[in-house]
């Protein structure tokens, strides 16, 4: 949970550490078995007609020990018959290309993942099960003229649930608090988002290298990253809806491509983007791709955590908080379950520890039936729904409702924006710290037997004041900003 997984890297305290979320990684030199010498001398080149070509260019995610220089890394790369697309020297991590299909070999799986060629070998058909699935073939960007003009605040229901209203009456955002949405794309042409998004911090990064063209940032086939800066961000103008922090910023940082797939290289990308960039909050609506990785181990995926983790940890020590939604997929992420009954699953991103995790609740504040859980992983909740109770939210060209983790992180991000923009000199730990002390909290239920079959579709563990199914519990955005600003209404 957020306490104990933030990165210590930060310096400013955060109250009592309770549980570890996940087992701190060690230097990849011994938590993936690479030679402990850093990679720092010469490799040799690469005799290119050796190289051979499988006729397409694959994508690479290579992790170096820390510390390896840009040149060192780039011929390392070389001599594998690949090309480096960019480099990460903060964290030694770097995307490459190649079309010869032993690069990885060349290189060690210990060092080399790509998400790429391992769809490639399951088949072209394969899709993600966890992203979003893409919608029409292009989307064109919203025409304000059509977006429906009626005021549908008494429908976002979830809002009240967090007392949102009052706490907007103590602090409605700031636009210098930017939260970096890594997602499918913003619509920015949106009205609801139109004055939220800022262009010149938004990026396109489904390469491993930040391209900050409007295209690249955009949505194309889906409205789920539209739809989560909505929660967050939407204009408090009389109409449609009002997002948590409504006078808050939203950068577009595109990490989930066409086909819903979010890869390691380019969720790498986001977060290095969000720090070198100053971000204060990043919202993670999706589970890194293939999906496999989230319950299966060995030593490729663990290049791909590896790399996220160094990426997550640089962006918390340079002043981001990440937020992370726990899936979909109704699983217990506990690292060790207390019960025996837990699923082995490490969900990326969401079981790091430099995330603030979010599991979903339906409207009666009950921990929704498809939600993962883990004693140790969730710091919080937020409402996500259960149909045919959904959350509404901005889409292209209108509104639409959604129900998931998706839609109850970006809840937990807006408050943060709302906490940040009330007290600038607060850095992640703190205004994690915030969180989750002023939550609401939600015991373990006696039954989840949700579907009356006389079987529990969960199995909630904890303690007096946290547990796996609601974290701290539910967030309560007024106790969050109004107990943290001097001179705010008292909370009595």
């Amino acid at each position: 949970m957020a306490l104990a997984r933030l990165s210590t890297r930060v310096p400013r305290g955060i109250g009592t550490v309770v549980i570890s979320a996940t087992i701190t990684l060690a230097p990849l030199s011994t938590a993936v078995g690479v030679s402990a010498d850093p990679l720092s001398t010469s490799a040799p080149a690469a005799d290119r007609a050796a190289c051979a070509s499988t006729g397409g260019t694959v994508r690479h995610l290579v992790v170096f020990d820390e510390g390896t220089r840009e040149s060192d890394a780039t011929e390392r790369i070389d001599a594998a018959c690949g090309d480096t697309v960019t480099y990460y020297p903060e964290i030694a991590v770097g995307v490459a290309t190649s079309q010869d299909s032993s690069f990885t070999e060349r290189l060690g799986d210990a060092r080399s993942f790509s998400a790429q060629q391992r769809r490639n070998a399951a088949g072209s058909s394969a899709e993600s099960r966890h992203a979003p699935r893409a919608g029409p073939s292009t989307l064109a960007p919203t025409d304000p003229g059509i977006v429906p003009s009626a005021d549908r605040s008494d429908e976002q229901w979830g809002m009240r649930m967090l007392e949102v209203p009052r706490a907007r009456s103590v602090s409605a955002g700031d636009p210098d608090v930017v939260v970096g949405v890594l997602d499918s794309g913003i619509d920015a042409a949106h009205p609801e988002l139109a004055g939220a998004v800022r262009a010149d911090l938004s990026v396109g990064c489904l390469s491993g290298k930040p391209d900050p063209s409007a295209g690249s940032w955009s949505p194309s086939t889906s409205g789920h990253g539209t739809h989560v800066a909505g929660t967050i961000a939407a204009a408090e103008d009389g109409t449609g809806i009002t997002g948590v922090a409504p006078e808050a910023s939203v950068a577009s940082i595109k990490v989930i491509d066409d086909r819903g797939y979010a890869d390691p290289e380019a969720v790498v990308c986001g977060l290095m983007w969000a720090a070198a960039n100053s971000l204060d909050v990043t919202n993670s609506s999706y589970v890194v791709d293939p999906g496999s990785l989230s319950c299966v181990s060995g030593t490729e995926l663990d290049v791909a955590r590896e790399a996220i983790a160094r990426a997550a940890d640089h962006a918390t020590a340079e002043g981001t908080l990440n937020i992370a939604a726990t899936t979909n997929d109704g699983v217990n992420l506990s690292p060790t379950s207390a019960d025996g009954r837990g699923d082995g699953c490490h969900a990326l991103p969401a079981s790091l520890r430099s995330m603030l995790t979010v599991s979903a609740v339906d409207s009666d504040e009950r921990k929704a039936t498809y939600s993962s859980y883990g004693l140790g992983v969730v710091s919080v909740a937020a409402p996500g729904g259960e149909a045919p109770r959904c959350v509404l939210s901005a889409a292209p060209g209108g509104y639409t409702s959604t129900c998931g983790t998706s839609m109850a992180a970006p809840y937990v991000s807006g408050v943060a924006a709302l906490v940040a923009s009330a007290n600038p000199d607060h850095g992640p730990e703190r205004i994690a710290d915030t969180l989750t002390s002023s939550t609401r909290n939600v015991p373990c239920p006696a039954d989840y037997d949700i579907s009356g079959d006389g079987k529990q579709e969960g199995y909630c563990s904890g303690y007096s004041g946290y547990n796996g199914f609601y974290g701290h519990g539910i967030v309560d955005a007024y106790a969050a900003v109004a107990g943290d600003v001097e001179g705010a209404p008292s909370l009595e």
